[in-house]
């Protein structure tokens, strides 16, 4: 069969250029006589692959020399934990904006080691907003500031950083790594869950200032301290080799492409095309405050929930697949990650509109 517009929110569509690459080194990887699944993490050939890979983000990102780059596993989850672990040091507070499920699971996380001073949250709108910051509600001795750049499942996104001082920012970018222009300069750490924008699930990558390594808690397992993955190249234990190989694939792909400014100029045209049909629509609408709507996830309602469900089943049926909304909120959800071509959004709103006049 064709593929199909994969719309989901994660795992998601990888570039077909990409696996592609992937199925003609499947069997046998270069002059290796094997996969790259099947290889020793200490081998040459292997510490080449990890190591292209980490040259290429940091090309691709324009990561400074003192931030380490480090490829773990345990998915963005495990950094709820790992942050607040390896960052309280001094006051053992940190300042966290709740602007989503994700960042509610980080600050209960992180509230079981120290202290959580939440500065503003929009759950008061089902998080359809990120609330604006009054600085006299930070903590300033907080040992970080933990955002979340952008929300998956309710779509939306900071259009500006917060200005957090000497305070070090801590980012949660697994929806939008690489899809927009970031001064990793701004961050103290920046983490993501490969499995949106970078590659398949089992990969998470921290890009973590120097400073703010070797200062862990003294009951911080060993697989969760920074510095352990940072002295040992991210090598301490076996690294999702695979994972880290198609991200690399990725990374070769999106530096092909034009860099990171020139997948948020596709992203912002993929986005506008659909934002732009839902502001004309008297049938589907955005849920979303369009100040701080998403480039990568959005989210949108028909008129009824059992319209909701036909449009599901219809898209599906047309090839237009993994568009329903978090379990949490209902309705649509489109994610139009970097792999996702204009072309398929284009698809995405001609079919909106059949349904639209054949539903109305």
């Amino acid at each position: 069969m064709d593929r199909v517009y994969n719309f989901s929110a994660g795992p998601s569509m990888l570039p077909e250029e990409v696996l592609k690459k992937a199925q003609e080194e499947l069997v046998i990887y270069r002059d290796a006589g094997m996969s790259v699944m099947e290889m020793s993490h200490r081998s040459k050939v292997y510490q080449d692959i990890i190591d292209e890979a980490e040259a290429l983000l940091r090309e691709i990102m324009n990561i400074p020399e003192n931030y380490k780059v480090l490829f773990l596993q345990g998915g963005a989850s495990s950094q709820f934990a790992m942050v607040p672990l390896n960052l309280f040091r001094k006051s053992k507070k940190a300042n966290y904006v709740k602007t989503g499920l994700w960042a509610k699971k980080a600050i209960a996380e992180a509230s079981r080691y120290g202290t959580v001073n939440v500065v503003a949250s929009s759950e008061d709108a089902t998080f359809n907003y990120i609330p604006e910051l009054d600085k006299s509600t930070f903590s300033p001795d907080a040992d970080y500031f933990y955002i979340t750049t952008n929300n998956t499942i309710y779509g939306t996104r900071y259009t500006e950083l917060p200005d957090t001082g000497d305070v070090p920012l801590v980012a949660d970018m697994s929806s939008n790594i690489l899809s927009e222009v970031y001064d990793v300069n701004k961050f103290g750490v920046i983490f993501a869950g490969a499995q949106k924008n970078m590659g398949p699930a089992g990969l998470t990558v921290v890009i973590i200032r120097e400073d703010l390594i070797g200062h862990a808690m003294d009951i911080t397992p060993t697989m969760f301290n920074y510095q352990i993955h940072a002295e040992n190249g991210s090598m301490y234990n076996t690294p999702p080799t695979y994972s880290i190989y198609i991200a690399k694939l990725v990374f070769e792909w999106v530096k092909k492409m034009g860099g990171v400014p020139a997948m948020q100029k596709i992203n912002e045209e993929k986005a506008k095309i659909l934002y732009d049909y839902l502001d004309d629509s008297s049938f589907f609408k955005g849920t979303v405050v369009p100040k701080y709507r998403s480039l990568m996830n959005i989210p949108f309602v028909s008129p009824s929930p059992e319209l909701d469900a036909k449009f599901i089943k219809e898209a599906t049926a047309k090839g237009l697949v993994n568009l329903k909304g978090h379990r949490t909120v209902g309705g649509m959800r489109a994610s139009i990650y970097n792999a996702m071509p204009i072309e398929g959004v284009k698809t995405l709103v001609e079919f909106m509109k059949k349904f639209e006049m054949e539903n109305r």
